[in-house]
Parts: structure tokens; sequence; C-alpha cells
């Protein structure tokens, strides 16, 4: 099976060519600031992207007529359960409108069913993206109604990497119960049980651990204390909370090697920060066991974090003792994206529908 997947980040794609689940090629393509300021807004980047694209895949010798499928990053939809999804046209409207958010990820849908259109395979899917909600009812609640927990997550590589935990293990990942820590610029801690995620963090605005730039969950009074301060307007708070907050609040960056190299060099503040880090990691772990009922196949730590052996290993000292760690550092969310699509095609799963 020949699928092409396509991932929209915000000044760059990432294109790449699977036959099956063995990468061909891939490339990832910059933009310059300047240029992507001339559009009004982030769909109405969708010709100019399919464009480059294009030219990549013809660098690159690629016949669009002989794909299977194209797949591509999923947006900001409404929360959806897991798996992999045709790209149909209320799926479309709703990423376009940005009803539910804009994010270059919403491009992702509209680059896949029209590359697929041009090639005439007319198979064009989406998978696990971030709004992937299989939250357990209780899991949804919090102690103030009407502010009810969300479930925003890295849900592409998680699940990827529990379903690869799984095979190893001989199983299928829908016959285990499985924790795995996402650990990038934010960090998602997911309780995944037969296959579905029943708890997990919001990491994009508010719960679980502080990250390399996220403040994670913060003490409710302080925080609306602060809010009252005067100090700051909404935008402003919100990215202390989002994009300055967690390692670059503590220590001016938000690259974890440069904090290792810091405590090598007698920086005591930057060993407290690291090792608060890993404490918050750890709990957030063990608080996924408890909604799994100790019944816990394996624990997997997966992300950028996780190439640090430093913060493995403190974490591995705190939550060994409830199932085997295993590390997946990085997230191949390119291979991540083919599986998914290679899934349906196979007919191993069926394709979900979205609708608005």
């Amino acid at each position: 099976m020949k699928i092409l997947a396509i991932n929209p980040g915000s000044t760059s794609t990432k294109v790449a060519f699977f036959e099956d689940d063995r990468e061909i090629w891939s490339d990832t393509q910059r933009y310059d600031v300047d240029v992507l300021k001339e559009f009004h807004g982030i769909m109405a980047q969708q010709d100019f992207r399919l464009d480059e694209i294009r030219k990549v895949v013809d660098a690159n010798k690629t016949d669009l007529s002989e794909l299977d499928a194209v797949v591509g990053r999923g947006g900001l939809l409404k929360p959806i359960p897991g798996g992999t999804y045709e790209v149909n046209s209320d799926m479309i409207a709703d990423l376009g409108s940005c009803k539910y958010g804009a994010h270059a990820s919403n491009l992702g849908a509209g680059l896949a069913v029209s590359l697929a259109r041009e090639g005439g395979c007319n198979r064009a899917f989406i998978v696990d993206p971030v709004v992937v909600d299989e939250l357990i009812p209780e899991a949804r609640l919090s102690g103030m109604p009407g502010i009810d927990r969300r479930s925003i997550w890295h849900a592409l590589n998680q699940k990827a990497v529990a379903r690869r935990v799984a095979g190893e293990m001989g199983k299928k990942y829908e016959d285990l119960n499985i924790i795995v820590a996402h650990m990038g610029g934010g960090i998602s801690v997911g309780a995944h049980e037969n296959g579905k995620t029943i708890d997990v963090n919001n990491a994009l605005d508010g719960e679980g651990p502080f990250s390399p730039e996220r403040a994670g969950s913060l003490p409710a009074g302080g925080l609306v204390r602060l809010a009252y301060s005067g100090k700051y307007d909404l935008p402003e708070l919100m990215k202390k909370m989002v994009g300055n907050g967690g390692l670059v609040a503590h220590l001016g960056t938000n690259d974890l090697r440069e904090v290792q190299k810091m405590i090598e060099a007698g920086n005591e503040k930057a060993k407290l920060v690291f090792e608060g880090l890993a404490l918050q990691v750890a709990k957030e772990i063990g608080s996924r066991a408890a909604v799994l009922m100790g019944k816990v196949d394996a624990i997997v730590l997966t992300g950028g974090l996780a190439y640090s052996d430093m913060l493995v290993e403190r974490i591995r000292e705190r939550v060994s003792y409830i199932a085997e760690i295993k590390v997946y550092p990085g997230e191949d969310e390119m291979m991540a994206l083919a599986e998914g699509a290679l899934r349906v095609l196979k007919g191993e799963e069926e394709a979900n529908i979205y609708t608005g």
C-alpha cells in the first residue's frame, strides 16, 4: 500500500511517503514567517501549501496516481473517539470555519483530500487528532459545576506507541491496560484501558505536570488572586501558563539538555526544578494507575524529553513498582499517520465517519 502522509505545522509542513509501514522518503518544508503573514488566517494558506507539497512530491519522483491513500494530521474538531476517520464534507466544514479553534493542523484534512482526488485514489484520512475524547463520565467532573475537564492531549503519538508496545508483548492494544506519558513541550499522561483512553490530563492549558513551556496544574487560590492582581490581562496571563510557564519561567530555557548542563555545573535551582518535573510526571502516572485500579500492563515514556536518561531514571525510581517501564523517545507522527491509514486499507479496522 502506498500512502502519502502530511503534517502541517505553524511554519512548516512535513510530508512523507510510505510503502506499507516503511518510510521511503520524507521532507520538511519550512516557510518564511513574512510570507505566511500575507495570508488572512490559517485556512487561507491551503492553496499555497498544496503547491509546495506538489513540488516536493515531484522532486521525489512520486506519482500521485499510484497512491492508495493520503492521510493528514487531524485538526481541532468537536470531541470524538479515537481512530482513523475518512475525510468528508462535515469535517472540512468544521475545520475550515475554525469553529472549534484555529490551528495549522486544521489544514491537514483539506490537503489530504485534495491530493487524493488529484491522484484518483479518493481515500483521504485523518488519525487520532488532539481532540480525541474517550473519558469516562466521572473523569470529566471538577469541583465546580460548569468547568468540566477537557480531553486535549497527544492522542496520535500516545495511541501509536501503545499499539507498538502491545505488539511487542504479543497482544492487542484493545486487550491491555497501559499508561502512556508523552513528555514534550507539553506533557500528557493517559490511562489506556482496553483500547480507550479513559482519563488524561488537558495538556494544552491547565492540567498535569509543568513542562518545558507550560505551567501545568496550579494552586487555584494563587491563580485567582494573580488574575485579579491587575498585573496581567487575559492574553498575558494565558501566555504565562502556556508558552512562558514551566522550565521557561523557572530557568529561562525550554531545553532540558540546557537544564542538565546547569545541573552538571552545580546549579542547585536547576537541580530542584528538574527533580520537581520528574516528581510531577511520576505523580501523574501514579494517579492514572489508580484510575486503572492498579491493573497496569505497562508504563510508556515517550516524547522528546524521553531522550533524557536522567529524567527517565528519576521517573523510573518512583513508578517502576507499578509496571514495567518502556521508553520510546521522540514522536514519530508521520509513521503513526501512515499506520492509521494502513489499518483501514488492510481491513483491520473500519474508518470512522465524522458528523458535524
